[in-house]
């Protein structure tokens, strides 16, 4: 299916064609009706000579509404530009035709209205000036057919030559998640919550769960329609109203993104290719605030100007578009911008990068880095995407703006090449979670992991490691994608895991001459007393000492103030189990007169082992716990 929108002038007649072509007024709203101009969005829809259906999105032409022309024009197939032959090319209808221009909106038809109140002459003068305005646009070899609404004149030609036009129109592709930008919002009775958009992307299905971007609220589909058919299912390209569960009106507006959930991340930066219209009244400053229009959305923004330092009327740039909240959007997808005041349409263009970093001005790099987004190949495009470091398979999609063909071509050519890695996943069978890294952006990823290490050994360099949360904290990647990249890097032996914490490999806790000399001390301490060792603070241990004994299993922590050495708790273990096991049961008075040490020590050595599990109180006794020895290790 395609949609099919109308542009021109105000009161060129672009509803009243509408409804002679369809039998259906466009002009919903009392106000629209009683005043004969569409204020607002109108739909209707037909069917071709070649059986072919078509929605219909009829736009507002005055200048005081252009905004909601906006809202309808962005997710067209192809446009009807309107010229009353009684008047000619109007302000509106060079404004719209920039739009549709700046839009790369290629595929049209010119309409000449109105045909039954002009002469033959008068009609030629007409389609030669308007053959001269349409020069130099997209539509510049767009037919151009005359036609009376009142009579019915050319409505028959028309038909065909739209049913032609649309022959030579690919249908939109399912290349990711679905993408409906709302353009209304409204209740029906019964029914609850409705949106309506021009589906894109992706298909969308009764029961399926939805998000709303940006605010992130989601629902549920109860029920689609087509032209006022129920569909189980819509499909990218088609006109499709959503009856949404779980989501009121007042949660939604005219400008949201109904998507599957997590598909998309919103941003309030965007990296752009920007081009100036010829006859813009303005030159474009750095910093200077325009309104931004992204599909059906519209918000305020700013402008940084990276290549240039103003933009002139006519002239192409790089920037980075600052907006005033966060929108949805995707690498090629295309905008408009217009002067706040007097409100006027001075450019637009397509994004290259939906999640950019903030640039400075200027830097020859970055210029690069955009050109190469805008031109490049898809192997390219899956490289830059993943300069910054590992994505998921469905982000990496999404960033290179790539459909699931064309990214399988390129992570082909690429990972074969050593170009990318993947970090996990199966290459075989590919899944949207596969994590997968560019080989440069790894090599960097994987330096910061080791420099994130070797900093902490720096600074504790008696502890064995850094603990796992940490060392995430600090990596600052998605759970998902540290996980993979933990892999690898413990994979490539990058990184040395000790169970709760994480090491360089060739990291050894190693002591100064000053410190060692305590260490033997406190250490020989131990040994001439095994069983009721003296405590660390009576031999001055400093804490940091302590524990970096602990943590290279020289000593056993047993409770505050009672630390054994290794081989001696070793023997306590097994002993003590042994008895355990012999006798049924051992008592703080067996164990001291076993060992030969203090009730003190009896008693911290058994609740020791019963926070272990290695043994269980019952009374005044222990019997076997439920764990192994191995579990004292």
């Amino acid at each position: 299916m395609f949609v099919v929108g109308t542009a021109g002038h105000v009161d060129h007649g672009k509803s009243t064609l509408v409804k002679a072509l369809t039998g259906i007024d466009p002009d919903r709203l009392r106000e629209e009706r009683e005043r004969a101009m569409t204020i607002d969005l109108g739909f209707a829809w037909l069917t071709l000579p070649g059986g072919r259906e078509v929605s219909i999105v009829d736009v507002p032409g005055h200048e005081r509404f252009i905004k909601n022309m906006l809202a309808g024009v962005g997710g067209i197939d192809a446009a009807l530009l309107i010229v009353a032959a009684d008047e000619g090319p109007m302000p509106q209808t060079a404004e719209h035709l920039a739009i549709l221009d700046l839009l790369g909106i290629a595929r049209g038809l010119v309409v000449l209205t109105k045909r039954d109140l002009v002469d033959g002459d008068w009609l030629d003068l007409v389609r030669e000036e308007t053959r001269e305005r349409l020069a130099g646009t997209t539509l510049e070899r767009a037919p151009i057919v005359a036609v009376s609404a009142t009579t019915g004149e050319g409505l028959d030609d028309l038909r065909v030559a739209l049913d032609r036009l649309l022959d030579d129109t690919p249908p939109r592709r399912v290349t990711g998640a679905p993408r409906l930008p709302i353009d209304r919002v409204f209740t029906i009775s019964g029914f609850g919550t409705v949106v309506t958009g021009t589906l894109s992307d992706g298909a969308l299905a009764i029961g399926q769960e939805v998000e709303i971007l940006p605010s992130g609220r989601r629902g549920r589909i109860r029920g689609l329609q087509s032209h006022r058919a129920k569909a189980q299912e819509a499909q990218p390209g088609s006109r499709v109203a959503v009856n949404l569960a779980g989501l009121a009106t007042d949660e939604l507006r005219r400008g949201d993104l109904l998507t599957a959930p997590g598909a998309l991340r919103p941003t309030d930066r965007l990296d752009a290719r920007l081009t100036l219209t010829a006859d813009a009244p303005v030159e474009l400053e750095q910093n200077d605030e325009i309104d931004f229009f992204l599909g059906a959305d519209e918000l305020p923004a700013r402008v940084t100007l990276l290549d240039a330092e103003r933009l002139r009327p006519g002239a192409t740039g790089w920037v980075q578009l600052r907006l005033a909240r966060p929108v949805a959007a995707l690498k090629g997808d295309r905008f408009i911008i217009r002067r706040p005041s007097p409100s006027m349409t001075i450019g637009g263009g397509a994004i290259v990068d939906a999640a950019p970093r903030r640039h400075k001005r200027f830097q020859p790099a970055i210029l690069d880095t955009l050109a190469t987004l805008e031109r490049g190949t898809p192997a390219e495009l899956v490289l830059q995407a993943l300069a910054d470091g590992p994505l998921d398979r469905k982000t990496l999609a999404a960033r290179a703006g790539l459909d699931d063909a064309a990214l399988r071509a390129a992570l082909d050519e690429t990972l074969v090449g050593g170009a990318v890695l993947l970090l996990a996943g199966d290459p075989a069978a590919p899944r949207p979670a596969d994590v997968l890294a560019s080989a440069t952006s790894w090599a960097a990823t994987r330096a910061r992991m080791t420099e994130i290490l070797a900093a902490h050994h720096r600074q504790f360099p008696l502890r064995r490691g850094q603990s796992k949360e940490e060392f995430r904290s600090r990596l600052g990647l998605a759970p998902r994608l540290y996980e993979a990249a933990l892999a690898a890097a413990l994979r490539e032996g990058a990184v040395a895991d000790d169970g709760s914490t994480l090491r360089l490999p060739d990291h050894r806790i190693t002591f100064t001459p000053a410190q060692q000399q305590i260490v033997d001390r406190f250490l020989a301490a131990l040994a001439a007393q095994p069983y009721a060792p003296p405590a660390p603070a009576e031999l001055d241990v400093p804490p940091e000492l302590l524990a970096a004994l602990a943590d290279t299993g020289a000593i056993v922590r047993v409770d505050d103030g009672v630390v054994f050495g290794a081989a001696a708790y070793r023997e306590i273990v097994a002993e003590t189990l042994r008895l355990v096991d012999a006798e049924g049961r051992i008592t703080v008075a067996r164990f001291r007169d076993r060992f030969g040490s203090s009730r003190k020590y009896a008693l911290a050595v058994l609740e020791h082992f019963d926070r272990l599990h290695l043994t269980r109180r019952v009374g005044d006794e222990r019997v076997r716990g439920t764990a192994a020895p191995a579990a004292a290790d």
